[in-house]
């Protein structure tokens, strides 16, 4: 879903001109890697769900024997949001009526469930909602092509949307979590919706499910900041296990989405990534904030092949799972051609093999899918006339390739508590997670001490109550390892669980890098983490305490980088930002912002100074983002301090300035 958060704008920082960084495509020649099996056999797929229908394992075979042969055109909401129609009947769409066709991907939404987006109505019953995404499901399978179902789920602790980040919604849903059995409800939902989602025959329609997309960004609930990495992956996995374990779901496949830029580095894509086991489908969201330019298209050609890369060495499926052109000024009227031909040029980008635009929702010179009197319009109908392009007419044979199911391996995993959870009472439940396979076997050890047995319970976890030394509550850090005798052979996981609390930060405060018990993974999961750079504690420069924190950077492949943390707080008594700051000498710059009230105000600030001293940031100093042109000229006042949302650091690339450095921050705070 196309947001504003600052990933998808060109940075700008004042006083210096930011020379966005072009990136060359990734090279090599890799090829895909499709199943195949020898004529006349059926052929074997590796899925999530190993017991999943005849349609959805033919449905992902197609997939992989599409790369490399033409990219499926998506529209989210195509049969039911539009310029073009008013009553949703299954058949008109701005698509058909802009190139006579319909896509080959129907993108829907759980905020259907909600009554949120057609043909879900608001106030409707939960029985109606389901039957409406139901129909939703039907009606995309009847023109041919294929569904893909995104979730933009409400946040269950503080009853708000998805962009409401309050309340580590995340470590709530978990199981043992306050909130868990209201998570389980709405999964419930989702799961009757989609087994009643059936053809004429009675055949249960295949849907790709996208849960907890774009979650390296901060802007959801699920995202960087507002939960860690280990959360996040046990969710998925949770979710996964739920669906297909609990309430028996056997048509789905499971698609992971990050968002952009990875700048061709696998390692922050992977960083969440919830393993082979529970992802059939791996994809990658960007929305061009550039209008049209080359960096923007060199940066998404390159992260495409590093997906392609990963999904064919999994043996996965591709998707470019979210897309769409800006709608600013400056457009660039070959956009869509110019994208299609970016990736096809490329020997890996051009393996993805489908690519989804999102919904024609608000003004219609934003439509991502062009309608008359659009400046992309004839664009958009070269698109469609392009080879390899792929729309719903184009569509054969994708739910009659007989496949047979490769049979899943045993597989354990600890679910509670999670990597680098902090636990402050002297009992937390250890819960494990053992799938297809049973063993008596099972325990857990802390710090490779003596084993202590887990015993199956009700909710299929085996699971003991693990009593703490209260002396331990010492902000130490303790080794939690849980195992499982499988077949003769023993498997393992295992977390890093901090003990004890820490000292709260006085108001005001966003950080003094002191709470995080030396440990620069633990850092790294407080803050959200746009374009490279990376993070640690450093104890060598610091403004007060033991440490502070090392944030280096690298521009090689876009003009900017940002760090994030969340913030949730009434700054209207204070009347300055204020921070120590080391720089590294170099000519680039650093932009402070304060997000608060839907705002992104920002002040900008040089790098040159390497003694390291206190900045003081007047919240009257600070405007409006000059990308968030929504809000120009609003002021930074006690109505907006009093409900900052986040806190930024950028750093922006200086025109011939260095392009990689470390500069050295400490005791963030409003005063």
């Amino acid at each position: 879903m196309p947001t504003t958060p600052p990933n998808r704008r060109e940075f700008v920082l004042a006083g210096a001109a930011v020379a966005l960084a072009t990136t060359a495509a990734m090279p090599g020649t890799a090829t895909a890697a499709p199943s195949s099996a020898p004529a006349g056999r059926p052929t074997p797929v590796r899925l999530v769900d190993d017991r999943a229908t005849p349609a959805t394992r033919s449905l992902f075979a197609f997939l992989k024997r599409q790369q490399g042969r033409g990219i499926l055109f998506g529209h989210q909401h195509d049969l039911t949001h539009g310029f073009t129609f008013s009553t949703p009947d299954g058949q008109a769409s701005d698509t058909r009526a802009a190139v006579g066709d319909h896509p080959a991907l129907f993108g829907w939404d759980t905020l259907i469930l909600e009554g949120k987006e057609k043909p879900g109505t608001e106030g409707g019953s939960e029985e109606q909602n389901i039957a409406a995404l139901t129909w939703a499901l039907q009606k995309g399978d009847a023109r041919g092509g294929i569904n893909t179902l995104s979730a933009h789920l409400p946040n269950f602790v503080s009853g708000g949307s998805f962009y409401d980040t309050s309340g580590r919604v995340v470590r709530q849903i978990l199981p043992g979590g306050a909130k868990h059995a209201e998570f389980n409800a709405f999964l419930d939902r989702i799961a009757a919706a989609v087994t009643a989602a059936r053809r004429a025959d009675g055949t249960p329609i295949p849907v790709v499910f996208r849960p907890f997309h774009e979650n390296n960004g901060g802007w959801f609930w699920w995202g960087a900041g507002h939960t860690t990495s280990a959360e996040y992956i046990e969710v998925f996995r949770y979710t996964v296990e739920y669906l297909r374990d609990t309430r028996r779901v056997h048509n789905l496949l499971y698609s992971y989405s990050p968002n952009s830029a990875f700048g061709g580095d696998p390692t922050g894509y992977l960083r969440t990534y919830p393993g082979d086991e529970f992802v059939d489908v791996l994809g990658y969201d960007s929305y061009d904030g550039s209008a049209g330019s080359q960096t923007w298209l060199d940066g998404l050609v390159e992260d495409l092949a590093m997906v392609v890369g990963q999904a064919n060495a999994r043996e996965k499926a591709v998707a470019f799972t979210e897309f769409g052109e800006s709608g600013t000024e400056g457009r660039n009227a070959q956009w869509f051609t110019q994208v299609l031909a970016a990736i096809e040029a490329d020997p890996l980008a051009r393996q993805v093999t489908s690519m989804l635009t999102w919904a024609n929702f608000g003004g219609t010179t934003r439509a991502y899918v062009p309608i008359a009197g659009h400046p992309l319009l004839e664009d958009f109908v070269a698109f469609h006339a392009d080879p390899y392009s792929v729309f719903a007419q184009d569509l054969h044979g994708v739910f009659s390739v007989r496949t047979s199911a490769v049979a899943n391996a045993p597989f354990l995993h600890l679910v509670t508590p999670t990597d680098r959870q902090r636990v402050t009472t002297t009992e937390t439940t250890v819960r494990v997670r053992l799938t297809n396979a049973k063993s008596a076997q099972v325990g857990y050890s802390v710090d490779g001490g003596a084993p202590r047995p887990l015993r199956l319970d009700a909710d299929g976890f085996h699971s003991a109550v693990w009593r703490i030394d209260p002396a331990w509550l010492d902000n130490r850090s303790v080794t939690l390892t849980v195992s499982a005798r499988v077949g003769g052979r023993t498997l393992t996981d295992s977390a890093k669980v901090l003990l004890g609390e820490v000292a709260a930060l006085p108001a005001g405060w966003v950080d003094d890098f002191e709470g995080y018990a030396g440990d620069d993974v633990t850092l790294s999961e407080a803050y959200s983490h746009v374009n490279a750079n990376t993070t640690a504690l450093s104890t060598e420069h610091r403004a007060s305490g033991t440490y502070g924190l090392a944030y280096s950077y690298d521009f090689s492949d876009a003009g900017y980088t940002g760090i994030g943390k969340p913030v949730d707080a009434d700054w209207s008594a204070f009347g300055a930002l204020k921070l120590w700051l080391r720089g590294d000498g170099s000519g680039n710059g650093a932009t402070l912002q304060i997000v608060a009230d839907g705002v992104y105000f920002e002040y900008n600030t040089p790098l040159s100074d390497t003694e390291g001293k206190e900045i003081t940031a007047p919240f009257g100093e600070f405007a409006p983002a000059p990308w968030d042109t929504s809000h120009a000229g609003a002021v930074l006042d006690a109505a907006h301090l009093a409900k900052v949302a986040t806190f930024n650091l950028y750093l922006g690339h200086g025109s011939r300035a260095a392009t990689t450095g470390t500069v050295h921050v400490d005791d963030i705070r409003a005063e």
